[in-house]
């Protein structure tokens, strides 16, 4: 009897399968017209059908097949994932720029998180978690086996409420406890100050929808304060995880005439495009620095790239994360969305940067921010997650800092610096030449 009830499972289980719509979202809907494996669906009726009938705890239909979906979604590479309607709410309102949490970009790695950066002024800089921290435990609980978007929904929470983070770090022999208290996090994208006399220093800490013209407005009023147009700027992507692709690429046409921007290409068809420059260079051609680590990732490549390729800035720091790869947001029926690595993408000189990263022109190792005491400690990169692909070649709110401390932000970081002695030497470079 209890064999007969497995077997009755099992057919109406691929029965169902064997109906269900095969579909990808593509130009024109088309459905995609691929052949079921039918002994590998057979095999996972007949393992759904054991958990259901043996497994020590009840298990529901819901959680079982979530879970399933959540399982191959997280083998594909570690930025695959299902977001739950919940989580793809979370998505929309993150791109706008607040949120509720402790303020981390996280990643999956060997069934623990993986901290790729902490966001400026969140709860969790002010913590001094780093960038290269592994999460282990959560509350006491331990994370591997958690999905990320599970692990993700347990760390926000009510504002004001706590949680802590059991980490490890290296360099450090124990694993230690960091109690967060979250917070509704209202990320100020762009930010900067005058260093001094026309040369200009601006930080972008996450790339969101309208970062682009946050950027604009600021260089605009440090050209103010400065009564005339900049000599130069330091333009700081450092532990910058990253974020919306339109962000970035608003933000390299501002410094770029023409040119490709960057390009992406994948499988289908649809996923092919070239994002050109479309404005002028807003600072009229002055040297420009750009300040990037092992914490730079995803949109903050996109920027390096392009603007090092067009050998319109210096760049400056650590090789960055290198992740090179395009996730596409794909709403469900049941309002949930899949997000799905569905191509690279690849800098002006056709470089794909996935699991390499962008090598700096000038390397510095001394990389922490002044404003964020060892965020850079034990920083990763894209090549380290598991699962990653290979390298197939081998409305924001923006300020200006106008309450300088008397020790001059310069003074006080060593690549900020550099890359202002760098930009009075091409000043002085630029002026010989012309002569």
């Amino acid at each position: 009897m209890h064999q007969t009830t497995r077997s009755v499972f099992v057919f109406t289980l691929l029965a169902a399968l064997f109906c269900a719509p095969v579909h990808l979202a593509g130009a024109g809907e088309q459905p995609a017209q691929a052949e079921l494996p039918i002994e590998e669906l057979r095999l996972f009726a007949e393992i759904f059908s054991m958990i259901k009938a043996d497994y020590v705890e009840p298990m529901d239909d819901e959680t079982l097949l979530r879970d399933a979906v959540r399982g191959m979604l997280g083998g594909l590479d570690p930025h695959s994932s299902y977001l739950d309607p919940d989580s793809f709410r979370e998505i929309n309102i993150d791109t706008r720029g607040e949120f509720g949490g402790l303020g981390l970009e996280v990643t999956l790695e060997d069934g623990v998180i993986r901290v790729v950066a902490p966001m400026d002024g969140t709860p969790a800089e002010e913590a001094g978690i780093h960038s290269g921290d592994l999460i282990i435990r959560l509350d006491g609980v331990a994370v591997r086996g958690q999905a990320l978007d599970q692990a993700v929904e347990r760390m926000r929470g009510e504002p004001g409420s706590a949680i802590t983070l059991t980490i490890l770090r290296e360099g450090v022999e124990a694993p230690f406890d960091v109690t967060v208290k979250r917070a509704i996090i209202q990320l100020q994208s762009v930010r900067g100050k005058l260093l001094e006399a026309r040369f200009a220093y601006t930080r972008i800490s996450q790339f969101q929808s309208g970062t682009g013209a946050s950027l604009r407005r600021q260089l605009e009023r440090l050209e103010e304060q400065a009564d005339g147009p900049l000599s130069g700027l330091v333009l700081d992507l450092r532990n910058n995880p990253g974020g919306v692709l339109d962000g970035a690429i608003e933000v390299s046409d501002l410094f770029l005439s023409e040119g490709v921007i960057v390009s992406t290409r994948g499988r289908a068809a649809d996923s092919a495009f070239t994002f050109n420059a479309t404005g002028r260079d807003v600072l009229s051609g002055a040297p420009l620095v750009v300040l990037v680590n092992r914490g730079s990732a995803s949109a903050s490549e996109i920027v390096a790239g392009a603007l090092q390729d067009h050998q319109r800035g210096l760049i400056l720091g650590a090789k960055t994360f290198g992740k090179g790869s395009v996730q596409t947001i794909l709403p469900m029926k049941n309002g949930a969305a899949l997000k799905l690595t569905t191509a690279r993408y690849y800098t002006p000189n056709n470089r794909s940067i996935q699991a390499t990263g962008i090598q700096p022109d000038i390397v510095s190792r001394q990389l922490e921010l002044a404003t964020s005491p060892g965020t850079t400690h034990g920083g990763i990169r894209e090549s380290d997650l598991a699962g990653h692909l290979e390298n197939e070649n081998g409305a924001s709110n923006e300020t200006v800092d106008e309450t300088a401390p008397a020790e001059r932000l310069q003074d006080r970081d060593f690549e900020i610096g550099e890359a202002l002695n760098l930009l009075k030497g091409m000043v002085i470079a630029r002026r010989q030449v012309d002569q």
